[in-house]
């Protein structure tokens, strides 16, 4: 009767019942090896005991850094709660093991294996060690826990350099053996941001509402600028200023301080010369602005835009695209002198839409302009009487040229140099609706260029593709490395090959996006993932909310930029009318790195005069980016500093202006071909008019032999 009296005790039952159940959460939990072996379960220590729940005033006292190891510290800052390393000395043993093994001075380095060193006091210690060295060699105790993809690239990228006898292998074989891509736990993704810690990663879902399985690759948006009227592009100079130049549609270029601050003054404002659309789909306006490779001592700028100044084509062309040169102005390095303007190519163009327009530099410092369909039928080419020979290609010039009658030479390895049927500046054809190309800063050992364009793939679909830019190609029927399929019916809108030192995991990914808003990578594909054929591979770019990040991209997308560092902006727009100025600009951070590593900290360059003797002497002409001085008409010498009269001037008489003679006195005429001698009463006069030509010719003379 006792027994039964004692089995009917709720408390018994209540304990026997939470027995069994751990009972079966144990069993349940344990998973059987392929020897038989019972893997580990999660929330245990190294050993199988269980983690230490750390007391409120343990917690503080060791916050507080009262443990006299800067490792215990970090340890206890990363677990502040629960903890698998003994109150008094965190990890002592491994931390020890750790330093002796690894050591180095790189600060960066270093701060990354303190993070690592940690793993020991995890709670999940023993999953992040186990089936690792574990499973391949059981009785040697492993060196590093299961590292998450992103952190195991940013390891070995930042730490190969300093710790040669840990990476021996190159970074997808070191990933793939200490990394982990599957959704188990993996360090450090398991961290939590705890109140007040200031962390370098993303903060737990309750503040970051992310799948864990796009975690990896969740960046930020940082608001920079606000208040854009239709932006178009954002480029750089590369003169060592990092100035930002944000080109907005209606045709005015304003420039952005190395402290990312608005200046007042535009750097170039042409709106009268530009004709912009006024309806959605309507792709008028400014187009490009490219910045030469030697701007810094040339400062020239090419320009492309779209206008009605001249109806100067044959047939029913709706506008002109123009690609124009400029020079920035002598007196002032923020600001363009627009009388330095020289065309480059013309185009008519009979539609509104598929425009493109660009203009890039290659490393090897030719000009790209690529050019969209413009929806133009053949009939409608064979109407306009082939003015339109360009339509849907990528042109290829060299504007260092020496000749002063033509803006641009034909480099000789363009596909058509010497074609009758083709004109010799297509370098590619068969283009659409380019939406933007971007080519690989980061230059081959064999001397090719990676050039990527995102563009539709047909003339009436919003369907699009990506790109490779070769040679002589014609993309009509070339293959694409990619198509979106995936994009919504929302054409693509083409952005930058990652180059920068602020994302090592975004590092040569090429970012781009579509104009609904959405931003996603395109990655090389490795070895392993290969096999089918396919070279790249698609991943959406996750975006941190506002909670996490401070900002949020908001709108659609409008188009990229890139900075001296190589870093990504992103222009967005929360309306499509020109009339409002809801234009925002972005840059692309990634939170799991400090906002300026020490490497990618630069000593800033205030922009200088131009100071080339071409541009301070050639006053009566124009200079070629190679610093030539090419005379305007009636104009000669080695600066243009001699002008000019056909015929020349007779009788002692000096051409001052072109076709216009000072004469001495007693002649007069336009070459001073006609003898008029004064009265005697103006001997004196003609005397002294006489002084001041024969000063006059001398000093030319002087001003040429000192030239």
């Amino acid at each position: 009767m006792a027994n039964k009296h004692l089995l009917g005790s709720p408390h018994l039952q209540f304990v026997l019942v939470l027995a069994i159940a751990i009972n079966v959460w144990e069993c349940g939990d344990a998973k059987f090896g392929e020897r038989g072996e019972i893997s580990p379960r999660r929330r245990r220590c190294y050993d199988g005991s269980l983690p230490k729940r750390l007391k409120k005033r343990e917690r503080k006292v060791l916050l507080d850094g009262s443990s006299s190891s800067s490792s215990g510290e970090v340890c206890h800052r990363l677990y502040p709660r629960v903890s698998c390393c003994p109150t008094k000395r965190p990890g002592a043993p491994f931390l020890s093991k750790m330093s002796t093994i690894f050591s180095t001075n790189n600060t960066e380095c270093g701060r990354l294996l303190e993070e690592i060193k940690c793993a020991r006091c995890s709670p999940n210690a023993q999953v992040l060690f186990h089936s690792l060295d574990m499973d391949k060699t059981p009785h040697r105790e492993p060196d590093l826990p299961r590292l998450c993809q992103d952190f195991c690239r940013e390891f070995y990228y930042t730490c190969r350099g300093h710790i040669s006898e840990l990476f021996q292998a190159d970074v997808d074989e070191f990933c793939q053996y200490y990394g982990r891509r599957d959704s188990s736990l993996c360090f450090p993704d398991f961290q939590r941001k705890q109140p007040g810690q200031d962390s370098n990663y993303l903060g737990d879902e309750k503040i970051e509402d992310i799948s864990r399985k796009h975690k990896h690759n969740c960046y930020c948006a940082q608001e920079v600028l606000s208040g854009l009227r239709q932006p178009v592009a954002v480029v750089h100079c590369g003169d060592g200023s990092q100035r930002l130049f944000v080109l907005e549609r209606e045709g005015i270029v304003r420039i952005l301080n190395h402290d990312l601050e608005l200046m007042k003054e535009p750097f170039l404002d042409i709106h009268k010369l530009v004709q912009s659309g006024l309806k959605g789909g309507d792709e008028r306006g400014l187009l490009s602005l490219a910045f030469h490779p030697n701007y810094k001592k040339n400062g020239k700028l090419y320009v492309s835009y779209t206008t009605n100044q001249e109806r100067w084509a044959i047939g029913p062309h709706d506008h002109i695209l123009r690609v124009v040169e400029y020079t920035v102005s002598r007196k002032n390095p923020n600001q363009v002198d627009t009388r330095t303007v020289r065309v480059l190519i013309e185009v008519a163009e009979l539609h509104r839409k598929h425009l493109g327009g660009q203009l890039l530099f290659s490393p090897d410092g030719l000009l790209h302009i690529i050019l969209g369909d413009g929806m133009i039928t053949l009939d409608d080419m064979e109407e306009m009487d082939g003015l339109s020979d360009f339509t849907g290609s990528v042109l290829r010039v060299d504007v260092d040229t020496d000749c002063c009658t033509s803006p641009y030479s034909i480099p000789r390895k363009n596909p058509y140099f010497n074609s009758t049927n083709q004109p010799p500046e297509i370098f590619a054809h068969g283009l659409h609706d380019p939406g933007r190309c971007a080519v690989d800063r980061l230059q081959t050992d064999n001397g090719s260029l990676l050039i990527l364009c995102t563009d539709a793939s047909g003339k009436n679909t919003s369907s699009g593709r990506i790109l490779e830019i070769t040679k002589g190609k014609d993309y009509e029927n070339e293959p694409s490395i990619y198509d979106l399929q995936s994009s919504g019916g929302s054409p693509p809108v083409g952005g930058f090959i990652y180059r920068g030192c602020q994302s090592r995991r975004l590092y040569g990914s090429y970012v781009f996006g579509d104009k609904n808003g959405n931003l996603r990578i395109l990655q090389k594909a490795t070895l392993s993932t290969s096999a089918s054929g396919e070279q790249w591979q698609e991943k959406s770019l996750c975006l941190g909310s506002a909670g996490s990040c401070g900002s949020m991209l908001v709108g659609h997308i409008l188009g990229f930029g890139e900075d001296e560092l190589g870093e990504v902006y992103i222009l967005a727009s929360s309306k499509s009318l020109v009339q409002s100025h809801s234009g925002k600009l972005y840059k692309l951070v990634d939170p799991k790195r400090p906002h300026t590593p020490k490497e990618c900290q630069r000593q800033v360059e205030p922009p200088e005069l131009l100071m080339t003797a071409c541009s301070r002497h050639c006053k009566n002409g124009h200079c070629t980016p190679t610093g030539k001085c090419c005379c305007s008409p009636g104009w000669e010498g080695p600066f243009c500093r001699v002008a000019k009269c056909e015929p020349a001037c007779r009788n002692g008489g000096v051409c001052m202006e072109p076709n216009k003679c000072l004469c001495k006195s007693g002649y007069s005429g336009a070459q001073c071909e006609k003898s008029e001698r004064g009265m005697p009463n103006d001997q004196e006069k003609d005397g002294i008019l006489d002084h001041i030509i024969d000063m006059t010719s001398y000093l030319l003379d002087l001003t040429s032999y000192i030239v």
